[in-house]
């Protein structure tokens, strides 16, 4: 497991091939990232905060409970934190197994919990003002089909 909490932005590409490049015997590499989005064009910028210590212990917890979960030779998360503009990756998510299917699920169950329950708080500002982003029922729903 491999787990980063960083103001300062990543490679996708360098991060991905690395992951891939220690793994052995595994069959598939599931990679995703976050990305900030800009739906109406209003958004000025993103503040990710978090308390240091504590998010990492949350992620690492995540991860534990992933590799519990599924057959994974490896896992990495990264996640940003400060201010973010329109475009920039918030984080990313790879998996590893020797079967697709676990590399799959693992990385989905990652970002669900990342989405929904990792201790980092978001503030968005646009023309009309600054408001923190609240959770939404369709992540919700998707933490609940992990429960079952």
């Amino acid at each position: 497991m491999d787990i980063r909490v960083q103001e300062a932005p990543f490679d996708f590409g360098a991060e991905a091939n690395a992951f891939a490049l220690r793994q052995s015997g595994m069959g598939a590499v599931v990679t995703f990232t976050g990305i900030v989005r800009d739906l109406d064009g209003a958004l000025d910028h993103m503040q990710i905060e978090h308390y240091p210590g504590m998010t990492e212990k949350a992620l690492h917890s995540i991860a534990e409970d992933a590799h519990g979960r599924w057959d994974l030779g490896g896992s990495l998360i990264i996640h940003r934190h400060g201010l973010l503009r329109a475009d920039d990756m918030i984080m990313m998510v790879a998996t590893a197994s020797r079967h697709r299917k676990d590399a799959f699920e693992a990385a989905m169950f990652l970002m669900d919990y990342l989405k929904s329950r990792a201790p980092f708080w978001k503030k968005e500002t646009a023309h009309g003002g600054a408001d923190w982003v609240a959770a939404r029922s369709e992540d919700e729903d998707a933490l609940e089909s992990w429960r079952k």
